[in-house]
């Protein structure tokens, strides 16, 4: 049977093209060694459960230990009820072993103890029996809450004195935060803040993307099974717009090879990336749904919003910033920089801000399109500022981020205007005062710079400046026109009309701007 690549699940490797699962968590096996209690946190879909079932399988088949891979997220529907959670949760254990383990490696049965201290008194039963060290992963274990997972780490913190003979020799806790971050993950209302009562961790890991030499790498797999290549360019293009995300670039070539081009003879070229991306992003299927969904969480707004206004991160905690970034919805680069994780998340966070706008637009007839078919740039700018002056501040009430609605409002015109013969690219950072936007439609393009002014603003009108910065943005995307979008929103201006100005000017390069000023 040929395999696939694997969108759900835990990949296996004869059924799924797959890299080496220790080659991401080079540490593991030296942890393991040094009888180390760690922590393993990521986000999801990243390949923790893979690279650990994987783990497990090599540390048990070389004959040293018995090492198993077990998940704790059956307990979760039993909240504090901890009892029925650690029944549920050993139940689930048991089934797990039986088909990872040969049978002299399986636990003797569970022994009977009270509420509160059956996951001790399971372990410490199996690690006894064991004729192996006891080697066990606890998947999902972030996904208890309160109680139940308070209960569970006291007793593995205190199961740790027993090691060797009377507890695992090694164990691991798996999940989307590290151990201080628990009960915030899991709903509870308020954070460990330590390693307490979990202090017993030698380490706590994380676990890397896939490179662009890793990719292609996974790609050659499919190419080498069925003779259908992955042209550079099209590896490349994954690259960007996945930053190496394993679901990601696992999606892209899925659609790719299955949808776009089943025909084994024909090679992905980049343009079937792109096509690809278009189909995940419109689809947004449960990834990219459970990251949209987290869009409404105060911590994560606290975070998204600045940044789609190129503000500093005054209103989001530490707390706030670790929780996003534990999500895999923004990473931090090495000198602090935040940013959203790549091109596709970026995309799902601006069309989910934007879907009850976009779904509250009036009907908008094409006018500005020429007899050609592209775009009349001229002819758009005089609809966009009709449409402001009749719907925009009406519409603002649509969106959930209040602070950021102009931008999201504007965005949800240029996503109508472009719908299915275009796309609207976004840059945000932190800090930089401006969101920019380009907009492409038939190979041409258009740069729009977008700026706010309140009160809080300490200078004069943002949009002095920023005909340098749009002129610099126009550069790299390879246009000579764009916009520059002024939102006035400081209290005591004018009405709208009254207030509205357009101005064209010629940039330092040469280019044509228009400042809109609203």
């Amino acid at each position: 049977m040929t395999r696939h690549f694997n969108t759900g699940g835990v990949c296996l490797p004869s059924v799924h093209y797959m890299l080496p699962p220790e080659r991401r968590l080079p540490e593991v096996r030296g942890l393991v060694d040094q009888m180390a209690y760690f922590i393993l946190h990521a986000p999801r879909q990243v390949g923790k459960t893979t690279a650990l079932t994987a783990m497990a399988r090599s540390l048990t088949e070389e004959g040293r230990y018995a090492a198993v891979l077990v998940s704790m997220e059956v307990g979760v529907p039993h909240g504090d009820d901890i009892g029925a959670a650690e029944d549920a949760i050993l139940e689930a254990w048991r089934t797990s072993i039986e088909v990872a383990l040969p049978p002299e490696l399986h636990p003797p049965p569970w022994p009977d103890a009270s509420p509160g201290f059956r996951i001790h008194s399971a372990l410490h039963a199996w690690a006894k029996a064991s004729p192996r060290p006891l080697v066990v992963f606890l998947d999902e274990i972030d996904a208890l809450r309160d109680q139940t997972l308070l209960a569970v780490l006291r007793q593995l913190r205190d199961g740790h004195r027993l090691r060797p003979t009377g507890f695992p020799w090694s164990l691991a806790l798996v999940g989307l935060r590290d151990v201080r971050d628990y009960k915030v993950a899991s709903g509870g209302s308020e954070l460990l803040h330590t390693a307490s009562p979990f202090n017993i961790k030698v380490r706590s890991l994380t676990m890397r993307s896939f490179t662009e030499p890793e990719v292609a790498e996974l790609y050659d797999q499919h190419a080498v099974e069925t003779g259908q290549r992955f042209e550079p360019a099209a590896v490349a293009l994954v690259f960007a717009l996945s930053r190496g995300q394993p679901w990601l670039v696992n999606a892209l070539a899925y659609v790719a090879t299955t949808e776009l081009r089943p025909d084994r003879a024909e090679t992905i070229s980049e343009s079937d990336v792109g096509r690809a991306r278009d189909l995940i992003v419109e689809r947004q299927e449960t990834h990219l749904d459970s990251l949209a969904e987290r869009l409404r969480d105060p911590r994560v707004r606290a975070v998204i919003e600045p940044m789609i206004l190129g503000d500093q991160l005054a209103s989001a905690s530490p707390d706030d910033l670790r929780f996003v970034l534990d999500l895999g919805l923004v990473v931090q680069s090495s000198d602090g920089a935040i940013e959203i994780a790549n091109p596709i998340y970026r995309e799902i966070v601006m069309r989910s801000l934007t879907t009850y706008v976009r779904a509250s637009l009036p009907r908008l007839a094409p006018s500005w399109l020429g007899e050609s078919g592209a775009i009349d740039w001229t002819r758009l700018r005089e609809v966009f500022v009709a449409f402001w002056l009749q719907n925009g501040e009406a519409l603002l009430g649509s969106s959930p981020y209040n602070e950021a609605a102009a931008h999201l409002v504007l965005m949800a015109f240029l996503h109508r205007i472009v719908n299915g013969g275009g796309r609207v690219d976004r840059e945000l950072a932190i800090g930089s005062k401006r969101l920019d936007l380009c907009v492409e439609y038939r190979g041409d393009r258009l740069g729009v710079e977008v700026k706010t002014w309140r009160d809080s603003d300490k200078r004069a009108d943002p949009a002095d400046a920023g005909v340098d910065q749009l002129d610099e943005y126009l550069a790299s995307i390879g246009t000579k026109r764009g916009w520059l979008v002024r939102f006035d929103q400081r209290s005591g201006q004018p009405e709208l009309p009254e207030r509205l100005k357009l101005e064209e000017v010629t940039t330092a390069r040469g280019n044509a701007v228009t400042k809109i000023l609203l």
